[in-house]
């Protein structure tokens, strides 16, 4: 079993369970060097071993970070170093999960879609608009996947939502999204791809929401059908 992960009960899960709850009740606030090891066992009322293990559970996670020669400190607790490990579920997924994966993508995006619809600045459209046209004049599979990233998260970052960025970004990694395109481009769907991309940008254009939340939903929705077809044969 990994180590990083300890089991639901035992002593060690109970030190993060007591840590985190030090820092949800403010009583270690982000970017706070921790007390000495042997300080938090004793607060703790557990091992020196049980504690850690449980830093090194929590750093792993991107609670906590160490820093060489300083100390062990609460991180700044933001969402894309939180949710970094989701990331990797998404890249390792295969079959039914990541239709389950893609599902959860497509109600993000059409909600990042419409809230980016109507927050979006002048220059934020701009740069999804260049990523667009970067797009399109090329038929490079690795360039065509670059532009694709860089104008979705354009997207969820206009949306104004780092929690809903974070995890749009780690259900749309450069792995999870080559491994879908791919299958998916062989079937001559590229075009169609592009005319998505463009129905998106015209209703962010538009600052139209809801069209643009429908136009977001058939994007994602037309490679969940296809994987489901997939699946299905």
């Amino acid at each position: 079993m990994d180590e990083a992960a300890p089991q639901k009960g035992t002593v060690t899960q109970r030190a993060i369970d007591e840590i985190k709850a030090m820092i949800a009740e403010g009583r270690l606030e982000p970017g706070q060097r921790l007390p000495t090891e042997r300080e938090l066992a004793v607060r703790l009322g557990m091992s020196r071993s049980s504690t850690r293990e449980a830093i090194r559970a929590l750093t792993v996670l991107g609670v906590l970070q160490a820093r060489h020669g300083s100390g062990i400190y609460v991180t700044a607790l933001e969402a894309g170093d939180l949710l970094e490990t989701f990331g990797v579920v998404a890249g390792l997924s295969r079959g039914p999960r990541l239709v389950e994966l893609l599902e959860v993508r497509r109600s993000l995006e059409a909600t990042a879609t419409a809230l980016a619809a109507a927050r979006i600045t002048d220059e934020q459209l701009i740069a999804v608009e260049q990523h667009l046209t970067a797009m399109n004049a090329t038929e490079d599979p690795e360039e065509v996947l670059t532009h694709d990233l860089a104008f979705h998260r354009e997207i969820a970052s206009a949306a104004g939502n780092e929690t809903m960025a974070a995890l749009l970004d780690g259900l749309s990694s450069r792995t999870f999204r080559a491994r879908v395109r791919r299958g998916h481009q062989e079937d001559g769907a590229l075009a169609r791809t592009r005319r998505e991309h463009a129905a998106i940008h015209r209703a962010l254009a538009a600052r139209d929401p809801e069209a643009a939340r429908a136009a977001a939903t058939a994007h994602v929705g037309g490679v969940e059908q296809w994987l489901r077809s997939q699946l299905d044969g």
